[in-house]
């Protein structure tokens, strides 16, 4: 289970690290490169983003990695098999995250299914609420996976309470409103938000939007369980090469 995981994990860490990748993004071989330097430098878990045309939450850096990957030939079988091939060489959970498009064409129950059987812990999938979700779910329960929802910080404590009700793993805890990749400021307000999402949910707590460097991450130790680098990691791969990906995850932990 992915939560036991992240539990037993936190006994000899402050806060866990989890990565995010576009699949395919720059290339297939550039992605597993990338996967297998990121577990090496001691990453705990890791999102697969499977490429879409409208990724609606992501900003500009992590539109840009989709729209390359998908004109790059990145396809969903292609990202089920990459999946497939991490999951297997590597020991740490790996999610899907993706839009539910994706998973409607697919088919839920198929989607859930082909999850499971790959080895992978989970989805998240930031358009597809617990209302519009009933077939997501029974999916996802019939498989034993995790689907991950989220917070933000205009989250009312009611609908924080109801969105945890259907969370399972843990919460991906938004650090502002908005889009992936903008600068978010590490403050008191943030401070006292997560502390809301803190008593609205026993599951771990995941924070993502804006976490850049370790002082971020530092910042994050003791009101948070996991922190979430994506964007910093596809501009150090766009500013120096797939190569910069190990020391810039170890200069994290």
């Amino acid at each position: 289970m992915l939560e036991s995981y992240i539990k037993e994990r936190l006994k000899t860490k402050k806060i866990l690290l989890m990565t995010h990748i576009v699949m395919g993004y720059p290339s297939f071989d550039a992605s597993y490169e990338i996967v297998r330097q990121m577990v090496e430098a001691g990453v705990d878990l890791m999102e697969l983003q499977i490429p879409f045309s409208e990724p609606m939450a992501d900003g500009p850096v992590i539109l840009h990695a989709n729209q390359k990957a998908i004109e790059e030939g990145s396809t969903v079988q292609g990202c089920f098999e990459f999946a497939q091939r991490v999951a297997q060489e590597f020991s740490i959970p790996f999610l899907f995250m993706s839009y539910a498009n994706i998973l409607y064409k697919y088919g839920m129950e198929r989607f859930s299914d082909r999850m499971a059987k790959i080895n992978l812990k989970g989805a998240i999938v930031p358009d597809l609420p617990p209302e519009e979700g009933k077939d997501y779910l029974l999916a996802m329960a019939k498989n034993n996976l995790s689907p991950i929802y989220i917070f933000s910080p205009e989250t009312s404590e009611e609908r924080m309470g109801y969105i945890g009700s259907f969370a399972q793993g843990f919460v991906y805890c938004l650090a502002r409103k908005g889009v992936t990749g903008k600068t978010t400021s590490f403050s008191t307000d943030l401070a006292d938000y997560l502390g809301r999402c803190r008593k609205a949910t026993p599951l771990p707590l995941a924070v993502g939007f804006g976490v850049k460097d370790k002082a971020d991450i530092d910042f994050l130790k003791g009101k948070a369980d996991i922190a979430v680098i994506g964007s910093q990691t596809i501009r150090v791969v766009e500013e120096k090469g797939t190569a910069a990906i190990g020391s810039f995850i170890r200069s994290l932990v």
